[in-house]
């Protein structure tokens, strides 16, 4: 059987550094950091204080006002993400066959805002259970796919992808896989998550998994930096829409990469701290490469995990040597965590959008707040510090990592017809 090729025709974001894909981008060559004090709640008694929250968005200027209180942050943000993904791509879904078009989105935590809310006033009361009745719809992982299916008609596969931190990545290689199988002319695919609240901030804290750098939260996410002490939340929505090629073509949509392979593995290690010689993110790069057909001397530039975690940079800067060997040393490598925060089960798809990015316009975007090698992390990689960096990006990887030891990288190649 054939495989059909697939291609990005469509794309949206709503992040801690812009709400537009034009204002994201921006913020990411322009080095922005995300971080700030937290708003959504007084933080002045946990440990860490601050996030990357999504700044200035109001769901009111999207959505009806009736119908956003019905819906949790989490979906909000898909369906403003989705909104300026569909705009971007130009279909008309009047005049598509939208039984085979579907959506496919990842989320790790989902409704946990609803959750937090809803049992919290049970608890308050005198045990009499009053609960709105949008609770459980509210709060459901897969309620954006559903939510993004009613609203546009479409009528293919709809579900979510859950693997923690990996799970919007998980969402593309899914929809990469129906498409290329002749299963689904297209799919809005992505991610969605909303965890800056007391649950998902005591929740981490007590893990030890996040930087209290209080002092300083603009430079407190530095990736591969001596002195990171811990990630900092990040918040939003990624969309991409992936069409098969011919179906593109047929409509005359412009197109700004081709996905060409997707690889999963599991580190079977730990439940949140990856293996230390990073044998699943080992695995998980050299399945994609297969995947695409590709070897190592084909990428340009791999969009890393990069978490700003001791072990976690550590591992995945000793796998990507392992994998590459001599050819790790002309890669350009960068963790745009360090400006968004992290996105969680987001975090792949908002991720695959810079790599998507840099494919299309031949820049890498930087990995910002670097001030101290780490003399554990190899000197010879080019991990971007600081600066984005003019090149030739013919071909980008994107890796995300998750609690569980779930990984999942994607590559994306120019389009040349």
């Amino acid at each position: 059987m054939e495989l059909k090729r697939v291609v990005v025709t469509g794309l949206g974001a709503l992040t801690p550094i812009g709400n537009t894909v034009p204002e994201y981008w921006n913020g990411l060559l322009n080095g922005v950091s995300g971080a700030a004090p937290i708003t959504r709640f007084d933080a002045s008694k946990f440990k860490t204080n601050f996030a990357c929250e999504v700044k200035n968005f109001k769901p009111e200027d999207f959505l009806d006002r009736k119908e956003a209180r019905k819906l949790d942050p989490f979906v909000q943000f898909a369906l403003v993400s989705t909104e300026e993904a569909v705009i971007d791509s130009g279909m008309d879904f009047d005049n598509l066959d939208t039984n085979r078009i579907g959506v496919i989105w990842g989320s790790g935590i989902g409704g946990l805002k609803t959750f937090q809310d809803e049992v919290t006033s049970f608890a308050k009361g005198d045990g009499t259970p009053r609960f709105n009745p949008f609770f459980i719809p509210k709060m459901i992982l897969d309620i954006a796919p559903g939510h993004i299916s009613i609203k546009y008609g479409l009528r293919g596969p709809n579900f979510s992808t859950v693997a923690a931190c990996a799970s919007s990545t998980n969402a593309l290689i899914d929809a990469f896989n129906y498409i290329r199988l002749g299963m689904a002319d297209a799919i809005i695919s992505g991610g969605s998550e909303s965890i800056i609240h007391e649950a998902g901030m005591g929740g981490f804290n007590a893990m030890h998994a996040l930087s209290t750098r209080n002092d300083d939260p603009a430079t407190a996410s530095r990736p591969f930096d001596l002195d990171r002490d811990g990630f900092v939340t990040g918040e939003g929505s990624g969309t991409i829409i992936l069409e098969e090629l011919e179906h593109a073509l047929a409509r005359g949509a412009k197109i700004y990469a081709e996905l060409i392979g997707g690889g999963m593995s599991a580190d079977a290690h730990h439940i949140t701290a990856p293996h230390p010689d990073g044998l699943g993110a080992k695995l998980v790069m050299k399945n994609a490469l297969k995947d695409a057909g590709l070897t190592t001397a084909d990428i340009d530039y791999i969009n890393v995990h990069g978490t700003s975690t001791g072990l976690g940079d550590k591992s995945e800067s000793k796998a990507i040597v392992n994998v590459f060997g001599e050819d790790a040393y002309r890669l350009n490598i960068s963790s745009t965590k360090s400006m968004t925060g992290h996105l969680l089960g987001a975090a792949g798809a908002v991720e695959s959008i810079a790599a998507i990015l840099a494919v299309k316009n031949d820049i890498v975007p930087p990995t910002i707040n670097h001030f101290t090698d780490d003399p554990e992390i190899d000197p010879r990689l080019n991990l971007t510090f600081n600066v984005a960096q003019k090149r030739l990006v013919r071909v980008a990887q994107s890796n995300t990592f998750g609690f569980g030891g779930h990984n999942a990288s994607v590559i994306f190649r120019k389009y040349e017809g």
